[in-house]
C-alpha cells in the first residue's frame, strides 16, 4: 500500500473517529501525523514538527487574547453599543453591511485573515445584540473578505498572475476579479437566506419595545479608550503596514493587561485553546500530507487524463478539497503550473480555467480548518462556539461539492 493511500486513509479516519466520539479533531490529527511519519515515513520528530502552524496559533491565541481584554473591560459592548445606535431598527440589512466592510480590507492589499480577524469578534457581538443567527454573520465576513480576494492589490490575485505569466500564457485579471465578487455575493445571498435573514424585519415587530434607542449611553472610560487605540493601532499595523496581526495583538494585549490589570484579569483563559488544537492538528497533518507528495500525485494523476474538460473540473476538486484545510495560496500556487500544459493547447480558456480554480480553492475558505474560518469560531461564545462550528463545517462541506462543478460550468464549459 502507497504511503499516500496511508495518508488519505489516515485523514478519514482522523473525521470518522472525531465525529463519532467526543475528542478533539486536532489531538487526532497529532497523533495520525506521529503514527504516519515514524511507522510508514520514518520522520524525525523535527521533521514532523515542521508542519506545525506556529503562525496560525500565535494568531489564533494573540486576536482571542486582545479580544478577551476588551470584552473584560467593556470596550466590546461600548462598540457593540455604538453600532447598535447607528443601525436603529434595519436589523436586515446588518448582514450586508458586514459583508461589504469585511471586503474593504482584502480588496485594499490585506490578506483575509487580517480583516476578519478584527471584524468577527465584533460582528458575533452584534449579532448576539440582534438576535442574528452567527452562523450567518461568520459566514458573511468569511464571504465578504473572499469577495476581495483577488483585486489587483491582493497578494493572491498577485500569486495567480505571476503563477500563469510565468508559464507564458495570460488572462483577464479583471475577469478573476469581477468573477470572484460576483460568486460570493451570490454566496452572501444563499446565505441570508438560508440562516434566517428574511425573517429579520418581522422579529423586529415583536421585539420593538426593546429598541436600541431606548438604552442610555455608555461613558468610555480611561482603559476602554486605550483599549480602543489598541485597536486601532493593531489594525493599522496589520493592513496598512502588513505587520504579523497575531504577534501585534499579542503585544497590545500584553500592554492592556500591565496597565489595566485589575479590567484585564483573567482574560488569557479567553484564549480559544480548544480552536487552536482543533486547527493546528488538522494543518500539521496535511502540511505531512504535501511534504509526502500525495497532493502532487494526484494533481499530476489529473493532469495526465486525455479529456481536458474532465482533467479541468478534478484540477477544481483537488483545489477546493486540499484549500479547505491548507493555505488557498499555497494551493493555487502549485495546482497552477499543473493546468498550465492543457491551457496551452487551447483545448480550455486559460481566463476560465484560472478563474474556476481560484474560487474553488478559496470559496472553501469558510471550514474552521482554515484560517479565516477558524477565527470565526474561536471568537464565537462559549456556549455558541460548538454551533457556530458545525455550521461552519457544513457550509463548508458544501463548498467543496458544488464550488468546483458550479466554476466549471459558469466560466470553463461556456469556453
Amino acid at each position: 500500500m502507497s504511503i499516500h493511500v496511508i495518508g488519505i486513509l489516515g485523514l478519514v479516519l482522523v473525521f470518522v473517529i472525531g465525529t463519532t466520539r467526543p475528542i478533539n479533531l486536532g489531538a487526532l490529527a497529532l497523533v495520525a501525523t506521529f503514527l504516519v511519519g515514524a511507522i510508514f515515513v520514518g520522520e524525525s520528530p523535527r521533521e514532523m514538527y515542521g508542519g506545525f502552524p506556529v503562525d496560525l496559533l500565535v494568531l489564533l491565541a494573540g486576536i482571542t487574547y486582545l479580544f478577551g481584554i476588551a470584552s473584560n473591560n467593556g470596550t466590546v459592548e461600548w462598540i457593540v453599543e455604538g453600532s447598535t445606535r447607528l443601525a436603529g431598527d434595519r436589523r436586515a440589512l446588518i448582514p450586508w453591511v458586514v459583508f461589504v466592510v469585511a471586503s474593504l480590507p482584502a480588496m485594499a492589499g490585506a490578506l483575509g485573515s487580517a480583516g476578519v480577524a478584527l471584524l468577527a469578534p465584533l460582528a458575533l457581538r452584534i449579532a448576539r445584540r440582534y438576535d442574528i443567527d452567527r452562523r450567518m454573520i461568520g459566514l458573511m465576513v468569511v464571504h465578504g473578505a473572499a469577495a476581495g480576494n483577488f483585486s489587483p492589490l491582493n497578494v493572491l490575485g498577485a500569486i495567480v498572475q505571476q503563477a500563469v505569466a510565468s508559464n507564458g500564457l495570460a488572462f483577464s485579471a479583471s475577469s478573476l476579479f469581477f468573477g470572484n465578487v460576483a460568486y460570493n455575493v451570490v454566496l452572501a445571498g444563499i446565505i441570508f437566506v438560508v440562516f434566517g435573514g428574511l425573517t429579520l424585519t418581522r422579529r423586529l415587530a415583536v421585539t420593538a419595545s426593546d429598541t436600541p434607542e431606548a438604552m442610555p449611553a455608555m461613558r468610555l472610560r480611561t482603559d476602554q479608550a486605550c483599549t480602543l487605540l489598541a485597536l486601532l493601532g493593531v489594525a493599522t499595523g496589520a493592513i496598512g503596514f502588513g505587520l504579523p496581526i497575531g504577534f501585534l495583538a499579542f503585544t497590545a494585549a500584553a500592554i492592556l493587561h500591565l496597565a489595566f490589570p485589575t479590567s484585564s484579569a483573567g482574560a488569557e483563559k479567553k484564549i480559544a485553546w480548544n480552536v487552536v488544537l482543533l486547527v493546528c492538528g488538522i494543518v500539521t497533518y496535511v502540511a505531512a500530507l504535501q511534504r509526502y507528495g500525495t497532493v502532487d500525485a494526484v494533481g499530476d494523476g489529473i493532469a495526465g487524463l486525455s479529456t481536458p474538460l474532465v482533467t479541468a473540473l478534478l484540477l477544481c476538486v483537488v483545489g477546493a478539497v486540499t484549500s479547505a484545510f491548507a493555505s488557498s495560496a499555497g494551493i493555487l500556487g502549485a495546482l497552477i503550473p499543473l493546468a498550465v500544459p492543457f491551457m496551452a493547447t487551447g483545448a480550455i480558456s486559460t481566463t476560465g480555467m484560472v478563474v474556476a480554480l481560484a474560487i474553488s480553492a478559496t470559496a472553501v475558505d469558510a471550514t474552521p480548518f482554515s484560517t479565516v474560518g477558524a477565527l470565526v469560531v474561536a471568537n464565537a461564545d462559549d456556549d455558541e462556539r460548538l454551533h457556530v462550528f458545525r455550521g461552519l463545517l457544513w457550509w463548508g462541506v458544501a463548498m467543496v461539492l458544488t464550488a468546483p462543478l458550479a466554476t466549471w460550468l459558469l466560466f470553463i464549459l461556456p469556453g
